[in-house]
C-alpha cells in the first residue's frame, strides 16, 4: 500500500471560488487546472484517479494537495520569484487581462500597447509583458467557418475511420483539385539574396496563364499520382480517376477521400463509378478541407514550389510542378492522423459552446 494521503475538507465559501475559477473563461489554465485538482481530492479520489482524469502525473496532484492544506486558496498561486519585489499587484494585471478580452478601446476595433498603456496607466513595456505571459495577441486575428452539413458527424467518422483504421486489400486516397494555380513572372528581375540582405523581388507580376493540378495522395505510403489539367471539368476528373484505375493494382479497392465539389458528383463521375465497382467515394463535409489530407500535401507544394516561383510560361509552371511529385515520389512522406472521430466532434463540441448563439 502506498503512503496514506492528506485529506482535502472544502468550506462552501472554498468549493464555490474553486469551481468559479475552474469554469472562468478568463481564468489562467494553470489555476483553473490546480482548481479542478483541489475539486477532485475533496471528492475522496485518490491522486493517481485524479491524475487519470485529468491527464497529469500523481506527482502534481499531490503537490497541490498539500499546498492546498498548507495555505488553502493562497496555496495556488505560484511561488514567489527570487529577486526584486513585483510592483505590479495581481489586481492591476487582471484588470488589463480583462479589459483585453471584453472591452475595444474607443475609436479602434482592437488594443495596441499604447493604447492599453494610456487606458491602464502602466508602461507599453509592462502591457507587452503581461499580454506575452497570458499570450494575449490583440494585433491578431485567425478566420474559421463551422460545417451546416446536415451529416456532418457521420462523414467525420467515415473518413477518419479510413485514416485509423484502413480496410484491408484496398487503397486509401485523399483526393482534390489545386485549381487556378497561376504561371507568374515578376516584372523585374528578381535580385539574389546576399549577406545582410533578403532575396528582393518586384511587388507587381506579370500573368502567364493558369493551370489546374489533380492530386491523389496515399495515405499509407505518401506517394502521389498527380495529373495537370488546363480546366478543371467532370471530363477532367474522369481522365484522373482513369489514370488511377490504370496506376492501382487490379486486386485492390479504392477508398476516395474527397470534397462534395460538384465536379465530383456530375453524372458523368455517377456513371463511371457504376462502370468501376472497386471505386468508393467518400465525402468530407461541407467547409471541412482540413479532414482531407491532400490539402496539407498542397500546403507544401505552394510553399516550397509556387509561392517564390518565377514562371515566365504556364508549360515551366506545369513542368516545375512535376517535377515536384517527382521529387517527393522517390522520397515519400505520410502523414500520421492521430484524433478519432470522438475526440474531434468533442473539441468541436467544447469550441462551439465558447460562440454565443453558434445553433449547431
Amino acid at each position: 500500500m502506498g503512503r496514506p494521503v492528506a485529506e482535502v475538507t472544502l468550506t462552501d465559501e472554498e468549493r464555490e471560488t474553486l469551481q468559479r475559477w475552474a469554469r472562468r473563461a478568463k481564468s489562467s489554465q494553470a489555476l483553473a487546472l490546480r482548481c479542478r485538482i483541489v475539486l477532485g481530492c475533496a471528492a475522496g479520489k485518490a491522486n493517481t484517479e485524479v491524475a487519470a482524469e485529468l491527464g497529469i502525473w500523481p506527482q502534481t496532484v499531490g503537490k497541490w494537495r498539500r499546498r492546498f492544506i498548507e495555505r488553502r486558496l493562497e496555496g495556488l498561486a505560484d511561488e514567489p520569484r527570487p529577486g526584486a519585489p513585483r510592483e505590479i499587484t495581481d489586481e492591476r494585471i487582471e484588470q488589463v487581462v480583462v479589459a483585453t478580452l471584453e472591452r475595444t478601446p474607443e475609436g479602434a476595433t482592437h488594443w495596441s500597447r499604447a493604447s492599453m498603456a494610456a487606458e491602464s496607466g502602466l508602461s507599453k513595456s509592462t502591457v507587452g509583458r503581461i499580454w506575452k505571459a497570458f499570450r494575449l495577441k490583440p494585433h491578431q486575428v485567425d478566420t474559421f467557418k463551422l460545417s451546416n452539413d446536415p451529416q456532418f458527424i457521420d462523414k467525420v467518422r467515415d473518413v477518419v475511420g479510413l485514416y485509423l483504421d484502413p480496410p484491408e486489400k484496398a487503397l486509401v486516397l485523399a483526393v482534390d483539385e489545386k485549381s487556378r494555380i497561376q504561371a507568374l513572372d515578376r516584372s523585374a528581375p528578381v535580385l539574389p539574396m546576399m549577406p545582410g540582405l533578403p532575396e528582393r523581388r518586384t511587388h507587381d507580376y506579370l500573368r502567364n496563364g493558369i493551370t489546374t493540378l489533380f492530386a491523389a495522395l496515399d495515405v499509407a505510403s505518401g506517394q502521389i499520382i498527380g495529373s495537370i489539367h488546363r480546366r478543371h471539368r467532370a471530363a477532367e476528373f474522369r481522365k484522373f480517376l482513369n489514370k488511377i484505375d490504370k496506376q492501382v493494382p487490379a486486386d485492390l479497392d479504392v477508398h476516395l477521400i474527397c470534397d462534395d465539389y460538384g465536379t465530383h458528383k456530375h453524372p458523368t463521375i455517377i456513371k463511371w463509378l457504376a462502370a468501376h465497382p472497386r471505386f468508393h467515394m467518400h465525402f468530407t463535409p461541407t467547409y471541412s478541407s482540413w479532414l482531407n489530407q491532400v490539402e496539407r500535401w498542397f500546403g507544401l507544394l505552394t510553399e516550397q514550389r509556387l509561392r517564390r516561383g518565377v514562371h515566365k510560361t504556364l508549360r515551366a509552371l506545369e513542368n516545375d510542378i512535376r517535377d515536384w511529385i517527382r521529387t517527393w515520389n522517390a522520397d515519400p512522406r505520410p502523414f500520421t492522423w492521430t484524433k478519432t472521430a470522438d475526440e474531434i466532434l468533442e473539441r468541436l463540441t467544447s469550441y462551439l459552446d465558447r460562440i454565443p448563439g453558434a445553433g449547431h
